[in-house]
């Protein structure tokens, strides 16, 4: 795995991760057809990962903080190390974060990317339906997220990870996060099951019944669960309005 899956950690707000799948397993080749892989080059040089997610054929949804001056984003992988079949590979034509993005405290860590080519959608490539506005989820409820980050503080994958995991009384994560804001953040993965999303894959899909709930944003530095979600369902009004902005500017 290239080295900018561990220099994502330096970028990230203090008491940040980013993703790491831990406890979980290889998912099933292309059976989270919605997943992308980003490639960013940051504005000081340096290049990152993250994770995001098929929303529509010409937008992915990510974390605020994998912003960056250049991002490729690669749809249909499920071994990122090689070349598949599957694979369609773009740019972002524009990377909008949200207007009150907060990089010190990681509030309102949400991103649309604008693809500069329409995914065309296949068996390997289709996007993930999206939650209504401010639907909640109860905690107790059963999820799972992917990426590509790292396995264990030593065990790199270039295979796409799963793991399953339990939403979390929001008391839970305001204990232990000074920023935890439960009105637009989930507090997921109990901390006696040991499994986690940490470093190397923010901006990826917290998925439940189907739809995408959640986007990995931040959790400790050990990786030690609960991590905390930025809750798509509170800022569906934007992403709607987004997206309806930026395909009208860019119709002839």
């Amino acid at each position: 795995m290239p080295l900018f899956l561990f220099l994502v950690a330096f970028l990230l707000p203090p008491g940040a991760g980013a993703g790491e799948i831990i406890g979980g397993r290889e998912a099933r080749p292309h059976s989270r057809p919605y997943m992308a892989y980003l490639q960013i080059r940051s504005p000081n040089g340096g290049s990152i990962a993250c994770g995001g997610f098929l929303v529509r054929e010409d937008f992915v949804l990510t974390a605020a903080h994998c912003w960056g001056s250049r991002i490729t984003v690669t749809l249909g992988a499920h071994d990122v190390g090689r070349r598949e079949r599957a694979q369609q590979r773009t740019t972002a034509r524009r990377a909008i974060r949200h207007p009150r993005y907060n990089p010190r405290t990681t509030a309102n860590d949400i991103m649309l990317l604008q693809l500069a080519n329409r995914m065309r959608r296949t068996r390997q490539v289709r996007p993930v339906p999206l939650p209504r506005a401010q639907a909640r989820l109860r905690p107790g409820a059963t999820c799972t997220v992917a990426g590509w980050g790292l396995l264990g503080l030593n065990r790199r994958t270039d295979r796409l990870h799963e793991v399953q995991l339990t939403v979390q009384n929001n008391s839970r994560c305001s204990r232990r996060f000074s920023f935890f804001n439960g009105q637009t953040q989930i507090c997921v993965g109990s901390p006696r099951a040991g499994k986690s999303a940490f470093l190397g894959d923010s901006g990826g899909p917290l998925v439940c019944n189907g739809v995408a709930q959640g986007i990995v944003s931040y959790g400790d530095r050990r990786g030690t669960p609960p991590a905390v979600f930025t809750r798509i369902s509170a800022f569906m009004p934007w992403v709607r309005r987004t997206m309806r902005r930026f395909q009208q500017q860019c119709q002839p």
